[in-house]
């Protein structure tokens, strides 16, 4: 294991929670399960354009165990933190939000990505996320550098990510492939040292 991850081990909570007065972040659990397969499954239309080609075994309780595992071992060896996005009044799974390739040494850096259960999008939940991590990033993983990318035609990422206070950078060229495609994506940053404190949506 290399300094950098005992470093990052070292100030991070077994199980980090960050809790806004409606919303909470957490890692994965097993038993989220029903939860993430209701979520998913009743949002596929609505979030198939914008992500990876998904398995024939995408939603299977055996794949979400796998990825379950998998979040815990990115967490622990301080690659990633795979957050699910809660509402607090009633514990109903909402999205999730992804810190993720995180980059030590140098870079100090990280990306997020996040989705959004279709009956949920819309009404701010993911701004209210993006309020609780973003300080969490820079100052809890003593980050400096958060980016985010979304196809140009994904107009309510562009506008969350601009509101959320991270400025555009350019564009990259055939930089993910999505549903079956290679997609050009805006590349958006924000830097430790900026304004804290996001405003509302």
């Amino acid at each position: 294991m290399t300094k950098s991850v005992f470093r990052f081990l070292s100030r991070q909570p077994e199980t980090p929670e960050l809790y806004g007065d409606h919303h909470l972040l957490r890692l994965p659990r097993f038993a989220d399960y029903r939860q993430w397969f209701a979520a998913r499954d009743g949002s596929r239309a609505f979030l198939q354009p914008w992500e990876p080609t998904w398995r024939a075994d995408e939603l299977t309780e055996s794949a979400f165990r796998l990825r379950v595992q998998r979040n815990t071992q990115e967490f622990s060896s301080g690659v990633a933190v795979p957050f699910f996005l809660f509402r607090r009044e009633d514990m109903a799974l909402m999205g999730g939000l992804t810190v993720g390739y995180i980059r030590r040494g140098a870079a100090q850096s990280c990306m997020i990505g996040y989705w959004m259960g279709e009956k949920y999008a819309g009404n701010g939940h993911m701004f209210a996320a993006l309020k609780l991590a973003v300080p969490y990033i820079h100052t809890g993983l003593q980050l400096h550098r958060i980016e985010a990318a979304c196809i140009p035609e994904n107009w309510k990422s562009v506008r969350l990510l601009e509101k959320a206070g991270f400025e555009r950078e350019g564009l990259l060229r055939k930089y993910l492939k999505i549903n079956g495609e290679w997609r050009d994506h805006l590349m958006f940053s924000r830097l430790a040292g900026e304004p804290t404190e996001i405003g509302t949506p």
